[in-house]
Parts: structure tokens; sequence; C-alpha cells
């Protein structure tokens, strides 16, 4: 694993060896589901521009040099663009003319009243993949509402089966809605993509925090689509196959799934309890999933008179699988995760050497990195817009309306 930053890779000369050298994002997105997806672009070599307000103080969501920033949005140029001014708009419709894809996940209403809607850019170019995420979809009775991570879900039946039973909705310790509908519409975005080497043409490409939450419920919604059982919580327990959750040993909680025939079996065996194996009401997994209280409370009772480190020996050389419960910062120091260099060390112009969370797509041949720091505001609106083909003249006169910003 990399020590330092000066290991990180690639740098900003080697992108162009990266899958998505070339490409050019717009990058109109806010707060973490609009940011997640273009990260993925980003980390991958497209060129993303980011079009912020130009008297935007933290328009990234949160201190620009903060641990979420830094993280969330790197790999970026910057452009502070007023699009509600006409000469801000105007510059901004000769971005969009040459872009291959623009993200955005504002609420509907709000791209519709500043006239940057796929509706007011197809035309334009017709070459465009625009990709949104809402909060519950682009049309319907909740199109309108605004949405957040936590009240998706809500509304999408996570909470219900999130947490002890009896104690309430428990909201996931992440933001898994922002987190699902970003990396699902990168996939989103490059189907698209794959589309229009075919087609020649671009396209709308959208999802919400509210279907990424439905589509996530998987075999739960399936379970009550199908067969009508209305999922309820069950703690660190698996809802339906016994025994697989959270048991305790003599120093720290670990996992055990041990829930097939073949590994409840192997799994009597190595806690030398092979009498287990014998009780009637154990002996199938409906069985056990019966009498789920009275299996746990007798696994939990031979569990916590060994430590962690032994029962997960124990168990892996049974083959039944197993994992200690681990904090934050046990995640990063385990073998396996450094291993996988999920922590990746950038030198950051002002943090100076620091980490972030690595990009977990592995392509052979390929290493991806972190090669810009968080822009600052506007800080590559001149060349964005001589890019874009717009004479110094035209620049200066856009800073003297303030349509163009920047630090």
């Amino acid at each position: 694993m990399p020590d330092s930053a000066a290991d990180a890779k690639p740098s900003s000369a080697e992108t162009t060896s990266l899958p998505l050298a070339g490409l050019r994002v717009l990058d109109l997105t806010l707060a973490r589901a609009g940011p997640t997806c273009v990260r993925h672009l980003a980390d991958w070599g497209a060129d993303i521009i980011r079009v912020e307000p130009p008297r935007s103080t933290d328009g990234l969501g949160g201190p620009r040099d903060g641990f979420d920033s830094v993280n969330l949005h790197r790999n970026k140029r910057s452009i502070a663009l007023d699009l509600k001014h006409p000469d801000g708009h105007a510059a901004f419709l000769k971005l969009a003319a040459t872009a291959d894809v623009l993200v955005e996940n504002m609420r509907v209403q709000v791209k519709h009243r500043l006239k940057i809607a796929y509706e007011d850019l197809k035309d334009l170019n017709p070459r465009l993949v625009y990709a949104s995420i809402s909060g519950f979809g682009q049309t319907g009775p909740y199109a309108k509402r605004g949405g957040v991570d936590q009240i998706a879900q809500g509304m999408g039946g996570l909470m219900s089966i999130t947490g002890e039973p009896g104690r309430g909705p428990m909201r996931v310790g992440i933001p898994i809605d922002d987190l699902t509908a970003g990396n699902l519409l990168a996939l989103g975005v490059m189907m698209k993509l794959y589309d229009r080497e075919r087609t020649g043409r671009g396209g709308y490409v959208h999802t919400s925090l509210l279907e990424s939450q439905v589509f996530m419920l998987d075999f739960q919604a399936s379970r009550y689509l199908m067969d009508g059982e209305v999922a309820g919580q069950a703690g660190n327990d698996h809802p339906v196959n016994i025994p697989m959750g959270v048991f305790p040993t003599a120093d720290k909680p670990i996992n055990i799934a041990a829930s097939s025939p073949k590994l409840w079996e192997a799994f009597c065996r190595a806690a030398g309890r092979e009498d287990w194996m014998r009780v009637p009401e154990w002996q199938t997994a409906a069985g056990r999933s019966k009498d789920r209280a009275r299996v746990n409370a007798a696994i939990s009772e031979v569990t916590r008179t060994k430590p962690s480190e032994w029962w997960i020996a124990t168990l892996e050389e049974a083959g039944i699988p197993c994992g200690p419960v681990n904090d934050i910062a046990e995640v990063f120091a385990d073998p396996q995760v450094r291993h996988l260099e999920m922590a990746m060390p950038i030198r950051h112009r002002r943090r100076g050497d620091t980490r972030v969370v690595a990009s977990p797509l592995n392509v052979e041949g390929l290493e991806t990195g972190v090669y810009r720091d968080v822009p600052d505001l506007g800080e590559h609106g001149e060349e964005i817009l001589a890019e874009a083909g717009l004479s110094a003249a035209e620049i200066e006169g856009l800073k003297a309306k303030g349509a163009l910003g920047g630090e």
C-alpha cells in the first residue's frame, strides 16, 4: 500500500490513459447523491466542469477543505456562473453545446425555471447525455417535493426493517439512498453513452432517492410482492436465515453466518456442541428460524467463552463465514483493507499529505487516483470559457457584469 501522497497515481499527465479521458461533464450537483455519480466519472478520467453560483461560499456542501468535500469533489475544475443572468446563461449554453454529459440533482422545478432542463438543451446538443437525480421522480404527485436521504429511507421502507424489534424505526448509519442513487445514475450514464455509440444521440437518464431505495429493498420487497409478507425489524439477525448475526465473545462481538444445513453441522462441530444437531426443532432451517431466540441464546453462551480471534480462526478453518465487528479505525487497520488500498494517499494544497476513500472499481491495467484538488470557487472559469470559444474581452465582460465569479 502506498505510504504517502507522493505515491498516489495517476498524475494529471497520466489521466489520458484512463477509460473516460476525453469525456466532458458539466457538474451541477449539490449535496451527496449527484456528486457520488460524478465522482465515478471524475476518478476514471472525465473532464469535470463544476458549475457553481458566483457568490457561493461553500457550494460543494461544506467547507471546501473539509473532509467531506475533499473526498467527494476531487478531480474537478470549477467555473462560477450566474445562471439567472442572461449573459451567464448564454455562457452556460456555450458549455452545454459541446458537453458529453450533464449531471444535476436540483428540485425538478428549479432546472425548468433556470431554463437548463433537458428540454432546453436537447436540440442545442443532441449528443448530450442529461442525467438527473430527484427526491421522488421527475413526474408524479411528489415530483416537486425536496427529498433528502433520511426522508427516502423512511418513505422507502428501510427504517421499518432496520434496528431491533420493538425499538421503533432506525436510520442506517450512512446516507445509503444518496449513495445508491448516485451509483445507479453513474451506471445509467455509462449505459446511455454506450447507446450513443450506436445511435449517435444522447438522451435523458434519471433516477430518484425513492426509486433507488425501493430497488434496494431487494428480497424484502419481493418477499412482500410475491408472498405478501411484510418484513419487520430483526436487529442484527438475518431476517430469514438462522443462525446469521452478531454473537458475543470474551472480548468483542463477531458476525457468524452458518444457516445452511452443511454450515450448521460444521458450526456445531466447531463449537463442540454436536448435540445441537440432535435437537428436533433445530434440524431444519425452518425449525431454527421458529426457535430463533433459543438458538441464539445457546450459541451466545458458548461463543462468549473464547476471544474473538480464537473464534474467527476456528470458524474459518471449518469453512464457516465469520468476521469481526469493526469500528471505522479498525476497518482501515484491517490487513485486507490495507491490501486493497482503500485509503488512497493524496497531497492537498492546503491540508498537505492526507488520505481519501479510493474507488472500489478495479480495471485491469489501469489505475485511478486524485490528480486535482477540490477546486477553489471559479478557479478555472477563464480557461473553461476560453476553451468554449469566448474571447478575453467577452470573459472580462462577464466578470464586469457579475455573471462570472471566482476567488
